[in-house]
């Protein structure tokens, strides 16, 4: 006889408010302007004030000083090409694709919690299109399964372009090959990746016991896959993105400023709010004009939300990374989302969505938030350094090596604990991947 066994659970809800906030967090500043101006015109309660003020924050070295001055500083410097000399000033950020990732959606037909998720996962790409944080993160911040997660990651890796939101090239691969599982082209990825992504090409002709030409034909066909989908796909404007944060210093104080005052500045329209205390109005029309009062007081809240998270993110950054903010740009101390997280009391996904895509104008150039995250590598005397720091050596080593003759992973090693740096062949592996380098062989080329 079949036992009937009640669990009970928790499963976290999300009112409209909460939504509202997460979608006009995820903004960089120039679609946030275009959001604000889209709400306006399709919300009769929202209205476009005359003037707009300033936000800003000040934080000490040692502390906070919320005393400001509004008209002391003028933000022009944020288009003067000619500032920053050692640092590119980037174009703007993929966000245009995600955006349009978020509108495939629709076609899904998800529930609204897996709405969400999938959304969340979308805004969790890097640049290549691949799912930058581990599924069970997703999975804790929404008190979900870790196979609800995935069952939900199944349904917006059939987004287009193909093999968006894979987890790693493998996957990425194999995604674009579905509906072909039975061919031999699926197998090799499927069984024989190590082999194929090596270019062990000997080995699998053996092990599948086909004929050369038959490898070679299905070998260029699994190369016409694209292994970065998310790659070039974002926006195609070529103009100076304008930063959403500025951080000046003045008497040993750094003042950080949100750089939204240019965007047009909403309020309430007394017009129709006052129409929803009179009573000689029908109940369809009241209670339109309340969904409409709710959304937009839900939206103002949103964007001061926005700038309040921003602002408390960046402070902490500043705190937590001094050497940076002393001119030492290279010098960045490991720091994870988790540890800003932790700091101000906020969820890590909020911490994503605060960082990426959004970016700061600095005496030293511009960065994107994320830029200032960075793993932390252990030495041999207990000192913690940046991983990021390994890379930028690794990275000079390879690009200077001899092409006839490139460093092994031993010869990396070697020369990385020459400098200081006494790391791990199987780590400076890892790394070197990271990187996009091949290993040496791979990379030998041949003068004739």
């Amino acid at each position: 006889m079949a036992i009937l066994n009640q669990k009970q659970s928790q499963r976290q809800s999300f009112s409209p408010q909460q939504v509202i906030q997460a979608s006009i967090l995820q903004l960089n500043i120039s679609a946030l302007e275009d959001k604000i101006i889209e709400e306006i015109e399709s919300n009769p309660i929202l209205e476009q004030s005359i003037a707009n003020e300033d936000e800003e924050s000040v934080v000490e070295q040692e502390g906070l000083d919320f005393e400001e001055d509004p008209d002391e500083y003028e933000p022009a410097n944020i288009y003067d090409n000619h500032k920053s000399e050692h640092h590119d000033i980037p174009v703007a950020d993929q966000i245009d694709f995600v955006e349009g990732l978020v509108g495939q959606l629709i076609g899904l037909n998800l529930k609204r919690w897996e709405q969400l998720i999938a959304e969340e996962i979308l805004w969790n790409l890097d640049q290549n299109g691949y799912l930058a944080v581990e599924p069970i993160l997703i999975a804790d911040r929404f008190n979900q399964s870790e196979t609800s997660i995935l069952n939900i990651l199944k349904k917006v890796q059939q987004l287009d372009p193909p093999g968006i939101a894979a987890r790693n090239l493998q996957d990425c691969l194999m995604i674009q090959l579905i509906g072909r599982e039975e061919t031999i082209a699926y197998q090799i990825i499927s069984d024989h990746f190590d082999d194929f992504a090596n270019h062990r090409y000997d080995k699998i002709q053996k092990t599948l016991d086909i004929e050369k030409n038959i490898l070679s034909k299905i070998i260029n066909e699994l190369k016409s896959l694209n292994p970065k989908p998310g790659q070039g796909k974002g926006s195609t404007r070529t103009e100076v993105l304008t930063p959403d944060l500025l951080v000046v210093k003045r008497d040993s104080v750094w003042k950080v400023i949100v750089n939204d005052s240019w965007i047009p500045e909403i309020n309430l329209n007394n017009k129709y709010v006052d129409m929803l205390e009179q009573k000689d109005i029908s109940i369809e029309t009241q209670k339109y004009l309340k969904e409409k009062f709710d959304s937009a007081s839900w939206f103002l809240q949103a964007i001061q939300q926005r700038r309040h998270t921003l602002t408390i993110v960046m402070e902490s950054i500043i705190n937590r990374q001094p050497d940076f903010f002393k001119g030492k740009v290279s010098s960045l101390i490991p720091m994870k989302l988790q540890d800003i997280a932790d700091e101000i009391g906020m969820d890590i996904s909020t911490i994503s969505r605060s960082t990426r895509g959004k970016y700061v104008d600095t005496p030293y150039g511009i960065y994107e938030l994320k830029s200032f995250f960075t793993e932390g590598y252990t030495l041999d005397n207990g000192e913690a350094v940046s991983t990021n720091a390994i890379k930028n050596l690794l990275k000079e080593l390879i690009d200077e090596e001899s092409k006839e003759t490139p460093f092994t992973d031993i010869d990396l090693a070697d020369r990385l604990k020459i400098e200081g740096f006494p790391v791990a062949r199987r780590t400076v592996a890892k790394y070197r991947e990271q990187l996009q380098f091949p290993v040496a062989r791979l990379r030998r080329e041949f003068n004739h």
